[in-house]
Order: structure tokens, then C-alpha cells, then sequence
């Protein structure tokens, strides 16, 4: 028995290297992106607001959510190419904005 897929599962390994090229990767560079500015804006608070209290807990509850949000982000990209992987689709390399 050989091992190559047939013809359902190439168009299915093309379906979904498609979607996670089309849609998936723009979908985690905007979450990435929008993580991290929440991280820097949370940073700004907490530098810039020194002396008030209340405001330097917001700024260190912004900057946990933002590092909570890159680690989910890029776990789920690590998941997302384990699972190419077992399909035999090349993992994603890098994401770009266009």
C-alpha cells in the first residue's frame, strides 16, 4: 500500500492550508497586534502615572492581560502548525501584513 493521499485528502490539505493562509493568520496578527498594544499602553499608565495609585493598577493589570494575550496568541500559532504538521501541510513560517 502506498502512502501518498488521495485525491480527497489533497483537496482537503489544500482547503485548509488555504484557510489558515486566508484567514487564521490575518486573525492572529491583529489579536498579536492588538495584545501588545494593550501591553505598551498598560506600561505607559504605569510609568506616566507614577504617583497615582490607581492608576499604576490599571497600568499593571493592562500590562498582565496584554502578556496574557501574546502568550495565548502564539500558543495557539504553535498549535496551530503542530496540527499542519500531522496533516502533512508545511507549517506557517512567519506571518505577514500582506
Amino acid at each position: 500500500m502506498s502512502n501518498t493521499p488521495g485525491p480527497l485528502a489533497a483537496k482537503f490539505n489544500v482547503f485548509l492550508a488555504s484557510v489558515v493562509d486566508q484567514i487564521i493568520n490575518p486573525v492572529i496578527l491583529l489579536l498579536a497586534a492588538s495584545a501588545f498594544v494593550v501591553f505598551v499602553w498598560g506600561a505607559f499608565e504605569f510609568v506616566v502615572h507614577a504617583g497615582d495609585e490607581g492608576k499604576r493598577e490599571e497600568g499593571r493589570k493592562a500590562i498582565l492581560w496584554g502578556l496574557i494575550g501574546l502568550v495565548i496568541i502564539f500558543g495557539a500559532y504553535g498549535i496551530i502548525n503542530l496540527a499542519l504538521g500531522t496533516f502533512g501541510i508545511a507549517p506557517v513560517e512567519k506571518i505577514t501584513g500582506g
